[in-house]
């Protein structure tokens, strides 16, 4: 009864995007819905009762030496719950679990290869085929019984297609379609970062849409002097893609045109690099598309996939898109049009000193919301005595005063270095892992707010011309960026700059306004008092009707839960390892609603007594 209610509140609440097909009991997919939203309708767990959390089991996915093919080299994946039925990747096997226990049902040896460690999908099937769980293997799309664990013989070369490039994410599943990015690397010569679309009863391939257009094709004027050819990049290499149902739309979050710092040889702002884009989910049809960064020169990708949310601006209903990637900035879209909701501005930013380099005049800043990281350090942002400790923040000044850091403010270029003289060392805000990073966004239709974990990591280095017996990222180019000597401007392991290190944000999506803001994670090695300083990874968070935002990203491997209409934190579970996913929930068929995040190699459940 508890079950049928859930369902039937799922179905009749208006505004609850990419709900409405979607049981309220279930995780079917990695971000929950089709809209990516990670809500939850399920209310058992509650501000009241939410602090009588307690670990229910735990499933180990590898052993503890194992390292995961992720790039902190641990697992990122999302369990999903369909039917009463939990599926999770372990890299070497795909397992089925009873979500109750945690005790297998099935499971499936990966042959060659490993699995995604960022988790599987769920067809439901139709009449002449059951359903199946289907996940990325290198270049191999691969489809299973759902019932048995098995390979589906009835899905492309018995159970089995060679997809030709790879994919390390999760298969979006839309309709009769399995959707999948490129796993391409960051070299700019390789394999084309192209989306593709798959029959998801036989493999055929569908369509495929370009990610670095020809001639002839939208974008190629914003590639100069034949950049455009054989250039690997500008792909969705990132867990999982954006659809809205109804519409038929689907939305791709493509990541940098390689390589990452140096783009001489690819002058232009370089579509479709750093943009979403919209096209038609059954066609790859073009529909429209928004560029975050032009002629990416920093690594800011866009790992997460956009959330949908319906909002309410000047008295009109406008059915919106929030993208965000690694820059900090978050973008609020009309997604029927791709047109900023709250504008956006094309501002002039500094131009840097590299050979041969092409660096656009202006990048876009919107309007609202404002910067959710740092984008920008000056002395006066260093850590005093009073933040820390005095040996830290003297530290911290000696190192800054040695090194003399550039930072210009947002999208502060790469210095050229020139040999024998002295370095010129550039610190950017955010770094390459910094701003909101693979995490990405959750969000409350019924609230109109949009979760995000951020926090503030930079890189530091220069650009110099290549030199023997140098280790550098790309070997075909003639300048690449070396790491700066103070690596990531910490002594310590602690940053150099004043907390918060790392936050929980909530933007009201209505008006474009920050709601709430809470620091996430503490610092046990600071003193007493001091601790609340925030720190880190990169997972993201997911909320629940019960008015709830649970994240397990902080580095003092804690899961907590915060009152999502005020960032009040009411509950910390402690996890042997650091929460390096998006957490979810389920309701079991016991009637009671669980927890679960991925916690280094375990995914870790929790319910109440």
């Amino acid at each position: 009864m508890r079950r049928s209610l859930a369902l039937l509140t799922a179905i009749l609440v208006p505004g609850l995007v990419g709900q409405s097909k979607t049981p309220a009991a279930d995780w079917p997919m990695f971000n929950r819905d089709l809209a990516s939203t990670r809500y939850s309708p399920l209310s058992q767990i509650t501000t009241a009762n939410v602090a009588k959390l307690a670990q229910v089991w735990s499933y180990r996915l590898q052993p503890s030496s194992f390292r995961f093919a992720t790039a902190g080299g641990a697992a990122e994946v999302v369990p999903i719950v369909v039917n009463g039925v939990m599926y999770i990747s372990t890299q070497t096997r795909v397992v089925a679990l009873n979500p109750e226990s945690g005790k297998e049902i099935w499971n499936y040896d990966v042959a060659g290869g490993q699995a995604s460690p960022r988790g599987v999908a769920y067809w439901p099937g139709d009449r002449q085929n059951p359903p199946r769980i289907m996940f990325t293997n290198g270049r191999n799309l691969v489809a299973l019984n759902a019932s048995t664990g098995k390979l589906d013989p009835g899905f492309a070369k018995e159970g089995i297609l060679d997809m030709v490039v790879p994919y390390n994410g999760v298969p979006t599943i839309f309709k009769n379609l399995v959707l999948v990015g490129a796993s391409t690397g960051e070299k700019e010569n390789g394999p084309p970062g192209n989306s593709r679309a798959y029959d998801a009863r036989t493999g055929v391939k569908l369509w495929e849409f370009q990610s670095i257009p020809g001639p002839g094709q939208v974008g190629h004027e914003s590639w100069l002097s034949d950049g455009w050819k054989d250039r690997s990049g500008a792909n969705i290499w990132g867990w999982y893609m954006t659809a809205d149902e109804e519409r038929g739309i689907l939305y791709m979050p493509f990541g940098a045109a390689a390589a990452n710092y140096y783009g001489g040889d690819r002058p232009g702002a370089n579509l479709f690099g750093n943009s979403v884009v919209a096209v038609d989910a059954n066609t790859g049809k073009y529909k429209w598309h928004f560029q975050v960064v032009h002629h990416d020169l920093w690594d800011y990708d866009m790992p997460p996939a956009p959330g949908l949310v319906d909002i309410v601006k000047d008295g009109k209903k406008i059915p919106a898109l929030a993208a965000m990637g690694k820059s900090g900035w978050m973008f609020i879209l009309d997604r029927v049009t791709g047109k900023p909701v709250f504008g956006v501005e094309e501002r002039a930013v500094p131009k840097g000193d590299v050979p041969g380099e092409w660096y656009s005049p202006t990048q876009p800043f919107p309007v609202k919301p404002p910067a959710l990281a740092r984008t920008s350090l000056k002395r006066e942002d260093l850590v005093t005595a009073d933040d820390t400790t005095p040996e830290h923040a003297k530290a911290c000044l000696e190192l800054w005063e040695k090194n003399l850091f550039y930072n210009a403010g947002p999208f502060t270029p790469w210095l050229f270095h020139e040999e024998g003289a002295p370095p010129r060392v550039t610190i950017s805000f955010p770094g390459a892992t910094g701003g909101a990073s693979w995490g990405g966004m959750a969000s409350d239709p019924k609230l109109g707010y949009i979760f995000v974990q951020t926090k503030d990591s930079p890189l530091t280095g220069w650009i110099e011309k290549k030199k023997d017996g140098t280790r550098y990222e790309n070997a075909n180019l003639p300048y690449d960026r070396v790491n700066g000597t103070a690596g990531a401007f910490a002594v310590g392991g602690l940053p150099c700059y004043k907390p918060p290190w790392s936050r929980i944000i909530a933007v009201n999506a209505n008006t474009g306004d920050i709601a709430w803001q809470t620091t996430l994670g503490t610092n046990q090695s600071l003193p007493e008092g001091k601790r609340n300083v925030g720190g880190s990874g990169s997972a993201g968070p997911m909320v629940t009707a019960g008015g709830l935002v649970f994240i397990g990203a902080a580095t003092d491997n804690r899961f907590r839960a915060f009152d999502s209409k005020t960032g009040r934190e009411l509950w910390a579970g402690q996890l042997e390892r650091q929460g390096n996913a998006v957490p979810m929930t389920y309701q079991a068929k016991n009637g009671k609603q669980y927890v679960a995040v991925t916690a280094s190699d375990t995914v870790v459940v929790f319910g109440l007594p």
